[in-house]
């Protein structure tokens, strides 16, 4: 461990870590064609879910995970190692290296932005691959869920951690928005992954949540918007790290980014006064 000087903080180039969710087919995926030629040409869209039917006749790097492995070696690639783990464990110094014999994974440092679609199917990958771990299973060769369900949350968990400490990378993750209603009528909205432990972790690992949904600003014709704050008027999930977002964003993902990592000042920062009133 070393002291970083205030200088070179301040001169650290920092990617943006942002998850946007959104109803199925409100246009998540092309949100790429938003991005100009010049980012995306080193952007890489991590193609899970084989849906690209949306940008199939867009100029952009791919590459589409079908196992559960290659989602952990593209982030360890990009991440580098992490010196607290065992060499047994992902993303220890014994893994990085073995991935760096890899020259396609090699090649994944050129890329500056990742789009990740999406982010539902990437928790099914790993669901499937903790149902088949010796762990998750009993003695009588019977599946045990609870043991499932642990190993796929610390393995989930552990990517994104992973991802988010791609620091001068930008990381977009998609998500689809799921509305639950409980038994009191309650209506909430959450990404839609599988298992609850890492949706409920989430929003204290990304710096940005997005809701991109249609939005009526009183002419009865909704729009396309990114819901970027909260509060809000529907109880979307959306937060914003940077302080730089207004409630409302246009559904521009390289204007986005642009925001995020380019030069700017933040929103000032306040707090209520002891001396100030309760509001009722």
């Amino acid at each position: 461990m070393k002291i970083i000087t205030v200088d070179q903080r301040l001169a650290e180039k920092s990617g943006a870590k942002i998850l946007i969710v959104g109803l199925p087919g409100v246009g998540k995926t092309s949100l790429l064609r938003s991005i100009s030629r010049e980012m995306l040409n080193s952007t890489l869209f991590v193609d899970i879910e084989a849906g690209d039917i949306a940008v199939s006749d867009l100029a952009v790097a791919s590459v589409r995970p079908r196992r559960w492995e290659e989602c952990r070696d593209l982030a360890c690639a990009l991440g580098g190692f992490n010196p607290a783990l065992p060499a047994t464990a992902a993303y220890s110094e014994a893994h990085f290296n073995e991935v760096m014999k890899n020259s396609e994974l090699v090649r994944l440092a050129s890329y500056q932005t990742l789009f990740v679609d999406s982010l539902t199917a990437a928790s099914r990958l790993s669901f499937a691959w903790a149902e088949q771990q010796p762990e998750a299973i009993r003695d009588r060769g019977r599946k045990d869920l609870r043991a499932i369900y642990g190993l796929h949350a610390r393995t989930m968990l552990g990517w994104l951690n992973q991802l988010q400490h791609a620091r001068g990378r930008n990381v977009v993750f998609v998500a689809v928005l799921d509305k639950n209603v409980d038994d009191l009528n309650v209506a909430t909205w959450q990404p839609q992954i599988e298992g609850g432990k890492t949706g409920r972790e989430l929003p204290a690992i990304v710096d940005e949540i997005v809701t991109m949904t249609l939005v009526d600003f009183g002419d009865h014709k909704p729009v396309r918007a990114f819901v970027c704050t909260n509060p809000n008027p529907w109880g979307y999930p959306a937060k914003d790290r940077s302080g730089r977002l207004e409630q409302f964003e246009p559904p521009n993902l390289g204007a986005l980014i642009t925001k995020l990592t380019g030069p700017g000042q933040r929103k000032p920062f306040t707090i209520g006064s002891s001396e100030q009133p309760a509001q009722t």
